[in-house]
């Protein structure tokens, strides 16, 4: 089952975008409309193409260091306290990734005052970040149960006011200048901002390979894990179980590097649940369970629609799903359920028992064994890949502990202290 790996660049940024704004829905599509605007700013100042593509993958992700924060008040609150905060952590996120590093500087700068600044406005990454400034501003500022075109005016003279200390004068040129067109603010409140963006924003018919992918996966992986102290390296023991598992399936190199991918992607979705669950230490309530099994579902709702990887949302979103039908969150049964998702689930169950959480230890590898095979007889998991890892559990865990380490290592030099 050979999969040639082709991804549209475009629909993975727009949607990893919305999933960061699916981690604070009353701020929804923040990310994205902070993207339209840097990007319409950017075709005003006429800025050379791979400054203005910066730029938008700057806006596009500007917050992904404020997952930390329990809610939006608690955000609003940390801006207000520690503004630079969250702009460090997401330069130390986003850097990582070679597609994204030159980007990392705008985020960190994303909003440093023009007072604050000791070079010209003609400098790039000065003038990049003050668009973004501006353009997270504006975003922010607009009011979404008053019509747009009541409150243009007002939203401009509130970014007319920041001329010369905030904002550069012509930054707020920039912005007049475009602002005198109804599109430009219907637009910007339009529901369909996202395949506005995908028609009319940059990287049309960019595609990405594998090499570009795994290391934005990784990305969201830390994302997602590193909210907490207790699924810090999750992730990373779910991927590195799932490449072993395919490996000895005897997948071609291609499918063992996606199924690593699928691995890193698996909880995208926990991007939706709420700190004070995430970190519980105490078993989940009834009603704080049913949170949390929405998480598959968003990690099917984000990935499946990007182009190129709709195997890779199967088989990171259906690692909750059950041979005969009593999983979650579509409830599939073992026609639907690929050989890639039936890895993943055994993947994901192995790696949790092996990990401690708060409310217990981490199983012996006797008891995972036995619990496994158990899942198995009961037609939850599939029998062969049980027996396979049975048959192969040092390798397997081998390769758990391996990425595990790598991860942990990265987590406690650069983000275990914010």
């Amino acid at each position: 089952m050979e999969h040639d790996i082709s991804v549209n660049l475009m629909s993975l940024l727009l949607s990893l975008s919305e999933a960061l704004d699916l981690a604070d829905l009353q701020h929804y599509h923040h990310h994205l409309r902070t993207g339209y605007i840097a990007w319409e700013i950017a075709n005003a100042a006429k800025m050379p193409q791979h400054q203005a593509e910066q730029l938008f993958i700057a806006a596009l992700l500007h917050d992904i260091g404020a997952l930390t924060a329990e809610n939006a008040a608690e955000f609003q609150k940390e801006e207000v306290m520690y503004p630079e905060r969250h702009c460090l952590i997401g330069e130390k996120h986003i850097k990582r990734v070679p597609l994204f590093a030159s980007s990392a500087q705008l985020v960190k700068n994303h909003h440093k005052f023009w007072k604050e600044w000791d070079e010209e406005i003609t400098t790039p990454k000065v003038f990049q970040s003050q668009i973004l400034l501006l353009a997270d501003t504006l975003e922010k500022a607009t009011d979404y149960n008053k019509y747009i075109l009541h409150q243009d005016q007002d939203l401009l003279a509130y970014i007319n006011s920041m001329s010369g200390t905030v904002l550069h004068p012509s930054i707020v040129d920039l912005l007049k200048s475009i602002a005198g067109r109804e599109s430009f603010w219907l637009d910007l409140v339009s529901p369909r901002v996202y395949s506005n963006l995908l028609n009319n924003g940059p990287f049309r018919g960019v595609v990405i390979d594998l090499n570009y992918l795994r290391p934005i996966s990784e990305l969201f992986r830390n994302l997602v894990d590193f909210r907490s102290r207790f699924t810090v390296v999750h992730s990373s023991g779910v991927a590195g179980c799932a490449s072993a598992i395919a490996r000895l399936s005897g997948m071609t190199e291609t499918e063992i590097t996606l199924m690593e991918i699928a691995g890193n992607f698996h909880d995208l979705g926990k991007i939706t649940v709420p700190n004070t669950l995430v970190n519980k230490t105490s078993q989940l309530t009834r009603e704080e369970a049913a949170i949390m099994r929405s998480h598959t579902y968003y990690t099917y709702y984000i990935l499946s629609t990007i182009s190129g990887i709709q195997h890779i949302a199967e088989w990171a979103a259906y690692h909750h799903e059950r041979l005969d039908g009593s999983g979650y969150p579509f409830h599939v049964d073992a026609r639907k359920l690929s050989v890639g998702a039936r890895i993943m689930a055994v993947a994901d169950t192995l790696a949790a028992l092996t990990e401690p959480r708060p409310y217990r230890s981490a199983m012996k590898s006797t008891d995972v064994v036995a619990t496994l095979k158990e899942m198995g007889s009961k037609n939850y998991l599939d029998k062969n890949i049980i027996r396979l890892v049975e048959e192969n559990y040092d390798e397997v865990q081998d390769a758990r502990t391996k990425q595990q380490f790598e991860v942990r290592k990265v987590y406690e030099q650069d983000f275990a202290t914010n």
